[in-house]
């Protein structure tokens, strides 16, 4: 029998100039699903299920971008993605292009356990989800108004939002020119807030889950970082790992799968694999990430301003911050 260990994140990027109110109301939410996570490992329930279970709890939430409260794509759509891991046997599944699923990672989870297959995305996804009889709305349903406004502010600005609900403003009102580029792009700004979780419960199982909207002002039918295993999401018999932040950096660096490479074949701990990632693999990439070891140790990086993010371990350490 070994230790349990449970982090969450809402996402990397945080804006600087962040108002107090609106990371206290991050902070809850978080100390929230932490709760709820810590109740379900102290009552013996397998990591999967925690995993499951916490981001379920993140995308019915619109504070954080996933599930209700989803970025806007420029159509003023919402497109969804999410993906789940479990360690033992690095079962899989994830789904992309969702519009009435109310709860992604559980319909990936549904991927991993009644399909042959890894990975759906829509409109076979959706299919998959009506057969399986999940709970499905309408895309209005995703919508908030705060999101109908910031979208409406980048394309004003004709820009990607970073933290699409604090807009960055100049003495002018216009949208604040930054260097950062996307796939060798320049931007203004990129909206991270995906969600995740990762957990290592008693018997030393490891299982990760990560879920979200995408961009403010994106593209339709792009895919980022988190239904993709390896990249936004991964879990193995050492650890498990979600990812946030610039997706396509994620993508080319296969950040959370380098985690759990690093501990294999360079030896190196939890937070030395962390570490090392977060320095090494994300070139000019902006991106952060939660994770665990099948040890009951919990980690976290990102070289962003801040990470919405909390942790907590069965040895009583528990920890919430932004920055």
């Amino acid at each position: 029998m070994g230790a349990w260990a449970i982090a969450v994140h809402g996402g990397a990027g945080v804006d600087p100039n962040l108002p107090t109110e609106r990371q206290d109301e991050a902070k809850r939410l978080l100390t929230r699903c932490l709760d709820i996570g810590i109740s379900a490992l102290r009552s013996s329930v397998p990591a999967i299920d925690v995993v499951e279970l916490v981001v379920r709890e993140l995308e019915t939430d619109p504070l954080f971008n996933s599930g209700r409260g989803s970025a806007l794509t420029e159509k003023g759509t919402v497109e969804m993605e999410a993906s789940i891991m479990d360690g033992p046997k690095r079962r899989c599944g994830a789904v992309s292009g969702l519009t009435t699923v109310k709860n992604p990672i559980s319909l990936a989870r549904l991927v991993m356990e009644k399909s042959p297959h890894s990975y759906l995305t829509t409109p076979g996804a959706e299919e998959f989800a009506k057969k399986q009889g999940v709970e499905m709305v309408d895309n209005d349903y995703f919508i908030t108004e705060d999101n109908v406004g910031m979208l409406k502010l980048a394309k004003e600005a004709n820009s990607i939002l970073f933290d699409y609900r604090i807009p960055t403003v100049g003495t002018c009102g216009a949208a604040v020119d930054s260097h950062l580029q996307m796939n060798g792009l320049p931007i203004s700004i990129y909206a991270p807030e995906t969600v995740g979780c990762v957990v290592v419960d008693k018997e030393g199982r490891c299982a990760a889950g990560t879920s979200t909207g995408g961009l403010m002002n994106k593209m339709s039918g792009r895919i980022g970082d988190s239904p993709i295993i390896g990249a936004g999401t991964y879990a193995c018999e050492l650890c498990g790992v979600s990812c946030t932040g610039e997706g396509e950096a994620i993508i080319r660096s296969t950040l959370a799968r380098d985690v759990a490479a690093v501990m294999e074949y360079k030896g190196l701990n939890l937070h030395e694999a962390v570490d090392y990632v977060i320095k090494n693999r994300l070139d000019e990439g902006k991106a952060g990430l939660i994770a665990v070891s099948k040890n009951g140790e919990v980690a976290c990086g990102f070289n962003t301003t801040g990470m919405f993010r909390g942790c907590a371990t069965e040895g009583g350490f528990m920890e919430v911050g932004v920055w």
